[in-house]
Parts: C-alpha cells; sequence; structure tokens
C-alpha cells in the first residue's frame, strides 16, 4: 500500500492538487494508493481523528510519497507535527519515501526536500534518489488541477516507475 501525503494544511493548495495528480497516475497503473491532506489536521496533540489516520493510512503503508511545498525554505510545520505526534517505531521504521517538491519559485523545494531527508532517514525511512523539484507550480496546473506541461508528467510517471520498483 502506497500512502501519498500532502504535506501542507493550507486549503485548496497547489500541493494537493499535485499529490491527486500522483494518485491519479499511480491508481491508472493498478497500484493501491491513498492520499492523506493535511487540510483541517489537528497534529498539535494525539487524538482519536489522527490515530483513526494513523491505523487506516500510515500504518499499513509499506511506501509513503511526500508532496510538500517550501514554507520558509523547508517544510510546513504541520508535517513536521504530524511526525512528532506518531507512533515512529509502527508508522514510519523500515519503509520507503519518494519525495517530491513544489514550489511557485524556482527551486521546486528542494532545500525542503533535504531537511525532509534528514528527518525521514532519522526515522529509519528509506528515500529514494529520485527527489522530484516542481518550480513555478502554479503555471503547470490548470484550474482543476491537470498538469499539461508534457516535461512535467514526463518526469512524474519515471519518478514513480522507479519508486514502484524500489
Amino acid at each position: 500500500m502506497i500512502t501519498i501525503i500532502s504535506g501542507t494544511n493550507r486549503p485548496d493548495s497547489n500541493t494537493l492538487k499535485i499529490a491527486e495528480v500522483y494518485k491519479q497516475i499511480l491508481r491508472q497503473k493498478g497500484l493501491n494508493a491513498f492520499l492523506l491532506s493535511l487540510e483541517g489536521l489537528n497534529v498539535l496533540e494525539r487524538n482519536p481523528v489522527y490515530e483513526e489516520i494513523e491505523r487506516e493510512l500510515l500504518i499499513p503503508a509499506d511506501k509513503f510519497i511526500f508532496i510538500s511545498p517550501e514554507y520558509n525554505g523547508s517544510i510546513p510545520g504541520v508535517l513536521k507535527a504530524m511526525f512528532d505526534i506518531s507512533k515512529i517505531e509502527q508508522v514510519w521504521w523500515g519503509k520507503r519515501a519518494l519525495l517530491t517538491g513544489v514550489s511557485t519559485g524556482r527551486a521546486g523545494n528542494l532545500r525542503g526536500m533535504e531537511h525532509l531527508t534528514g528527518i525521514l532517514n532519522y526515522m529509519r525511512v528509506t528515500v529514494h534518489h529520485n527527489k522530484l523539484p516542481i518550480s513555478v507550480v502554479n503555471t503547470l496546473i490548470d484550474r482543476d488541477g491537470r498538469i499539461h506541461d508534457k516535461r512535467t508528467l514526463d518526469s512524474i510517471h519515471a519518478q514513480l516507475a522507479e519508486f514502484i520498483e524500489f
């Protein structure tokens, strides 16, 4: 099972739109992919809603795909807070992850993906080497969340093909 995590709590985010694209592509390939949006999720303390998400989407997952926007040169605090309230050994240890950064700027959250790699490695998650920075994301997706840029779509397809075999 693959769980895709949209790493922001910002409403109607480009991050969530990109995460939906990943989910659609994986489902087209016949893979069991689920999407976790952090929008509206209270991660300041363990609570029944989070514990249910942990049981249904995080603990059963073999692999994770993190779609993370750039917030101040790193990752959103909500994503870090989610890690902090997790049962780390059950949720993260020994699993694999794929990282995609999104930004409206030109670097596609490269720095944030490196920070996220360090956090995940500390939690004993093996991170795939092909980290995809998606820059100027606001120009690549339409109102319906579709990507029309062939190079970006090709990059996502190549990244996912590698991750499936990882």
